[in-house]
Order: structure tokens, then sequence, then C-alpha cells
């Protein structure tokens, strides 16, 4: 089993369209955003580049869940209940959710504000690591993506995968660096005299 990670970014509130008459309640907002740095995760922060999310969108069977419960299905993406796109702010999301009472109690604690943020759960498919300002900055390039949740605790620390990931990083951009040869001594001194000899 790969490792599923799980972050929070809020761009802005999760938005509930209540039910009327004609329409049924719709679950509206982003579940991620684009370029913009998160909090610190205990030693790096990290932002989503665009894109990251496109095949998944394309070839996953992507669910929505509650609190990242698989017990309580939202939506789902193979089904038409979870919409799923990349906009210029990040990964926008619908969801129709269905009559069960888990549902029915969650929209009932949107409408009162007690939860209004997403997280998203997935899986590092590529991403980049770079010293910026002296602070290690990870940059998700593609991601496999599992699931978005509306969430009651939003905050996800740094996690051991994500550790590894950077330590593997930085690892094979040693292992790229070319070690510097064995030079005689006087090998290098003869080649500097010859330098300086043929200046003058």
């Amino acid at each position: 089993m790969k490792d599923l990670e799980r972050r929070l970014f809020v761009p802005d509130q999760l938005r509930l369209q209540a039910a009327t008459e004609t329409d049924v309640a719709v679950i509206r907002g982003h579940a991620a955003v684009f370029n913009q740095l998160s909090d610190d995760l205990g030693g790096f922060r990290e932002q989503i580049a665009p894109g990251a999310f496109a095949n998944s969108i394309k070839s996953r069977d992507v669910r929505a869940l509650l609190n990242h419960n698989s017990d309580m299905v939202l939506g789902r993406l193979g089904a038409g209940t979870l919409r799923l796109a990349e906009d210029e702010q990040g990964l926008s999301i619908e969801i129709d959710p269905p009559g069960t009472t888990f549902a029915a109690d969650l929209l009932v604690s949107m409408q009162r504000g007690d939860i209004d943020q997403m997280s998203f759960g997935f899986v590092t498919i590529s991403d980049q690591w770079l010293k910026v300002d002296g602070e290690w900055v990870r940059t998700l390039l593609e991601v496999d993506l599992y699931e978005v949740s509306p969430v009651t605790f939003p905050a996800y620390p740094q996690t051991s995968v994500s550790a590894r990931s950077m330590e593997a990083w930085s690892q094979a951009k040693d292992a790229e660096l070319p070690k510097p040869p064995d030079v005689d001594p006087d090998d290098m001194r003869r080649l500097l005299l010859r330098i300086e000899h043929c200046r003058t």
C-alpha cells in the first residue's frame, strides 16, 4: 500500500447551496489551491503546482468523504455525485450529498458555520524540493488523488512520508553532483606554472 498523505489548504470557505423546492443541496468550494505556501508542516512548507490533479480527475474514481471516513461517502466521481475540476484557483469541488443521516447532520453543521473547511488525501507521484531563503519548500507536481473531505479538524502536521520524500530528494541531488577527481599536488603546481608562463 502506498503512503497516503492528507493536507488542508484554505482559499475560501466551503459553501452550501441549500435545497429548495426545485434544487437539491450542493456543497461547493476548493479542496486545494495552487501556488500558495502552506503553514510550516514541521520543517518545511508546501505548495501545489497547477496540473497536479489533472490526471487523477481523468483517471481515478475519487470519493468525497466526511472527515476522511470511508464509511461516510458524500459523493463519487464515477457516480456523478462528485464533480472535480482544476480552475485558476485550485481544485474545485461540487458534491451532491446523499439523503443519509450523517450527510443531513453535515448540512446542519455547515449552515451553522461549524464546518467550513476541506482537506484532501493523496499519494505523491512527483515532487520537487528547494531551499528558499533558508527554508525547505516542497512543490507537489503530480499527485494521485484519492479523496476530498469536509473536515472538523483541518490541520495536519508533517508526516513521516513527507520527511522521507525530502530526504530521498536530497540524497538523489547529492548523488548527481560530480565528485572532484584526485589531483596530485605536484601536478597542480606544474600546471599553474605553465599557465603563468603562457601569460608572460
